[in-house]
């Protein structure tokens, strides 16, 4: 079975990451230039929160609380659900899907060594399809299946 660790090798360990004193305008502007969805809150290499797009909208925006001077530490979701690196991805799954959640924080002896989105999770599962369907079409075609020309020209 597929673990996070798989994600991990090919994605990498980077994980942008905030302290609790930073502001949601900081917060927001890092996701911004980032192009993602969260970042996880961190004291030291110990997570302690998580701030999402959600946790803007409806903590901050809908609070009508202002940006320039919210402390992310107080308007981040915690507790935080976290995975392992020998975590199976289905077991990923089961929890974003049970906590409605789109990012999993991977920790490793109490410390931040990276993190796995749903699409992540996503594109591992497409990938291995594509192998899969590519074993079955050797075995059923030989080792060079034949295009949709050729197996026209025989009929």
């Amino acid at each position: 079975m597929p673990t996070v660790r798989d994600i991990l090798v090919k994605k990498g360990s980077f994980v942008a990451s905030v302290g609790r004193d930073a502001t949601v305008l900081d917060a927001a502007r890092e996701m911004n230039a980032r192009r993602i969805g969260s970042v996880v809150v961190t004291e030291g290499d110990r997570v302690v929160g998580i701030f999402t797009e959600r946790d803007i909208l409806t903590k901050v925006v809908a609070q009508q609380l202002d940006p320039q001077t919210t402390k992310v530490g107080e308007v981040m979701s915690t507790p935080v659900a976290c995975c392992r690196p020998e975590t199976e991805l289905e077991e990923c799954r089961s929890v974003m899907t049970e906590k409605r959640i789109r990012h999993l924080p991977v920790v490793e002896e109490g410390r931040l060594v990276g993190i796995i989105t749903s699409g992540d999770i996503l594109a591992q599962q497409a990938a291995e399809q594509a192998r899969t369907i590519q074993y079955y079409e050797q075995y059923i075609y030989g080792p060079y299946p034949l295009t949709h020309e050729a197996t026209s020209a025989k009929r």
